[in-house]
């Protein structure tokens, strides 16, 4: 049988580190049967064994020290079989305990009664994996679990990718082909109650720990099926850890925090995996308790500590291209359940307009953020979907209600060594003519490049905002010398990792 070790080794064993936590609703000791290391001492233990040990635990025509393939054969036809009979008995919608029972027993009658190539530590493993193969992600499971893991990219059996602290790297964890990859992910959308096949290729769903996945199958994917993991940390960070991390000063966010304390709007902005949501959530800590506070989102993202949440989330449409619920929609009907805040997730479509709206209606506070390559373009893009709610409104007519309803703009990068930065804080004044006018507050200004990270400092540009007198009249205080550019405090540079932000946009 050709050797293939290195295919199987990361399939069984999915050498990866870190490996700290096991999903929701799965015993913990399922995973340790697939660890590389475990793998690798049974490997080395294999010649010490004695000749009687060797006949009572293998077939005495293998060789000694036969190719771990026979393990991976015997498992992938195992798992065939096993989903096999989970179909026929309607059972792959059923809850965790019950597929649990029946794959035990499963593995249970297959090693009493059937001659398999496995020796005693593979008997023992193999209720785990096919557990494991049924319930999770198969080989990509130690990667779920790795808490440096933001994001898990699946091109193809053979080239599986990850970033960890915002840098991308390619794992060692492999399928076994095509068919094995299609099988995992048709397992995990059904799982969550979603179909992918030739007649839907593609798919977006949630994983039950909050993961967004996004799933492609042939045709749509030419070569193979491609999968991609995005992962949220368990424990948001806060926006003290993002001034440890070196994310912005201590006057931005001390800044920040009197704002949206004293119901300032304000839009975050930034480039895909540039950490909007994470500042968001940061921000959002300076909400009181008092007041209640309703999330929009697409996918729920959001932890927030005050006791009065209400968490809204989109849903996309199912086959039939019925039941699907917008973000627009949320918004609205979230102007009837009396909030003090809304927080919208992020605004991509024609739920701008109805955003504004609440913006400039009374409910003072509410934040959210937008895809932008800067701040210029974050008005721009505002405006544009605005006009995706199908409105003839006049373009000085849109930009008015946007210079009216927000205050702050926030915009926010990953920079090359992958840590997430504010690069600029700013004042929306008015207009002048047809054109919002923007003042910048503080900005990221870079001095050079160390061996691993990029050098520079938060500064203050020395123009106090407008907003800072009506803060005042509310009972913040803001000290003047936030604003100055010669503040000690603005240095922003800290020799640290930068910080596992969960697959932020």
């Amino acid at each position: 049988m050709t050797d293939r070790s290195d295919d199987t080794a990361a399939e069984s064993a999915a050498a990866e580190p870190g490996v700290g936590r096991a999903p929701a609703g799965v015993d913990r000791s399922l995973f340790r049967g697939s660890r590389a290391a475990e793998m690798i001492q049974r490997i080395r233990q294999l010649p010490a064994e004695s000749d009687s040990e060797r006949r009572q635990t293998q077939n005495p025509t293998e060789p000694a020290r036969r190719s771990m393939t026979d393990y991976a054969a015997v498992k992938g036809d195992l798992q065939s079989r096993l989903l096999e009979q989970l179909s026929d008995g309607d059972l792959l919608g059923a809850s965790e305990e019950r597929i649990g029972a029946f794959v035990s027993e499963f593995a249970d009658d297959v090693l009493a009664n059937e001659d398999l190539p496995l020796n005693a530590t593979e008997r023992e493993q193999l209720g785990r994996d096919l557990l494991q193969e049924t319930l999770g992600l198969g080989p990509l499971a130690p990667l779920v679990l790795d808490p440096a893991v933001t994001d898990v990219l699946v091109n193809g059996p053979n080239d599986v990718f990850v970033e960890r602290f915002g840098r991308l790297e390619r794992s060692v964890v492999k399928f076994r082909d095509g068919e094995h990859l299609l099988r995992v992910i048709e397992r995990i959308a059904a799982r969550v109650g979603r179909r992918i096949d030739q007649s839907a290729p593609m798919a977006d769903f949630r994983l039950p720990d909050g993961s967004r996945v996004n799933a492609t199958i042939p045709p749509v994917s030419i070569d193979y099926p491609t999968l991609s993991i995005r992962r949220f940390g368990t424990r948001r960070l806060r926006g003290a850890d993002l001034l440890r991390y070196g994310s912005l000063s201590e006057p931005m966010l001390d800044f920040l925090h009197v704002a949206v304390r004293h119901r300032t709007n304000l839009v975050i902005s930034g480039g895909t995996g540039a950490g909007k949501s994470t500042l968001l959530g940061a921000i959002a800590e300076a909400i009181g308790s008092d007041e209640r506070i309703v999330t929009i989102e697409d996918t729920a993202e959001l932890l927030l500590d005050q006791p009065h949440v209400v968490r809204m989330e989109g849903r996309p449409p199912n086959t039939e291209g019925a039941g699907e619920i917008t973000i627009r929609q949320l918004v609205i009907n979230s102007l009837r359940m009396r909030p003090d805040r809304i927080l919208v997730g992020e605004v991509r479509s024609s739920e701008a307009l109805d955003m504004l709206q609440a913006m400039n209606t009374g409910h003072d506070g509410s934040l959210t953020t937008v895809h932008a390559n800067s701040p210029r373009d974050a008005l721009s893009r505002l405006e544009t979907m605005v006009l995706m709610a199908g409105t003839e409104l006049p373009s000085r007519a849109i930009r008015e209600q946007i210079t009216s309803a927000v205050q702050l703009l926030v915009h926010v990068t990953r920079s090359e060594d992958g840590v997430r930065r504010i690069a600029s804080i700013s004042e929306i004044t008015g207009l002048e003519g047809d054109t919002p006018l923007l003042q910048e507050l503080f900005r990221w200004q870079r001095t050079g490049r160390s061996e691993r990270r990029i050098e520079g400092r938060y500064v203050a540009t020395g123009i106090t905002p407008r907003l800072v007198e009506r803060l005042r009249d509310r009972g913040a205080e803001v000290p003047q010398q936030w604003f100055r550019p010669d503040d000690g405090r603005s240095t922003g540079f800290r020799d640290v990792e930068p910080p596992r932000t969960g697959g932020d946009e």
